[in-house]
């Protein structure tokens, strides 16, 4: 039999893993808005609806320190723009399962191979700062499918080499048992969403530094990677010396379209 404490550690990853969305009591932010994603009437209705139920009423929220990395400004914010191609170095280096689809310049599929599967849309990319929503669900076998949506802010800051990002995220969970389970038990449990939440910025950092470690073979991947050429020039922007690269068939370099 398992003991309580497990089944609520449990409970708690059911009602908050939607593509590691965040969780954490906090009060809601005085403004109806938020103003660093410009005008609300920027932006589609559906989408501004969600975005202020989000910011004003969130079911939870959560700010985590992600980890360092020890690259390159440019060479991180590459990885952070192409969540697919970090997804597949991560799958290949072992270092994590889940699975990313681009559907376009800012929409992404993603599944984390463990019942948690979703859309995540960018709204805004600023130097230093990326903002996405995202909708998901997870399916588990204590709460069944539970759903919910999640806005996501992501602040960089940066000394010397190495990049420190910062993410907070406004949750919204549409099942009412799940959601008064987390309220209830993130007060023992938080470091659970923690580590939920710091996942994905740990496996970009450490991808990130794959790719600048000129020993590692990131660039001989990516060479055999079946990527779209634009997805592959995007890193090449930020890694040059992959261009230099010789092909494994050793006939060619590759070149940015």
């Amino acid at each position: 039999m398992s003991s309580p404490r497990h089944h609520a550690q449990r409970l708690l990853a059911a009602a908050t893993a939607l593509l590691t969305l965040a969780t954490g009591a906090s009060g809601a932010p005085a403004e109806p808005w938020p103003t660093l994603l410009g005008a609300r009437e920027a932006f589609p209705p559906e989408v501004s609806a969600t975005v202020e139920r989000l910011w004003i009423e969130p079911t939870l929220t959560r700010t985590v320190a992600g980890r360092s990395a020890h690259v390159p400004f440019d060479v991180y914010v590459a990885f952070l723009d192409t969540p697919e191609v970090t997804a597949a170095a991560a799958r290949f280096r072992k270092l994590a399962s889940y699975e990313i689809q681009a559907l376009d310049d800012d929409r992404y599929w993603a599944s984390d191979g463990n019942g948690a599967s979703g859309i995540a849309q960018v709204l805004r990319r600023d130097p230093r700062r990326l903002v996405l929503l995202s909708r998901g669900e997870h399916t588990g076998p204590i709460l069944g499918t539970i759903s919910g949506s999640a806005l996501t802010i992501l602040n960089l800051e940066t000394r010397g080499d190495v990049v420190n990002p910062t993410l907070t995220a406004y949750v919204y969970i549409d099942n009412r048992v799940a959601a008064a389970l987390a309220r209830a038990l993130i007060p023992s449990f938080g470091f659970l969403a923690d580590r939920q939440l710091g996942e994905g910025l740990r496996v970009t950092a450490e991808v990130a530094e794959w790719a600048v470690d000129r020993s590692g073979g990131f660039c001989e991947w990516l060479a055999r990677e079946p990527l779209p050429s634009a997805r592959r020039a995007r890193i090449l922007v930020a890694l040059p010396s992959c261009s230099a690269r010789p092909s494994p068939e050793g006939s060619r370099s590759i070149q940015s379209p």
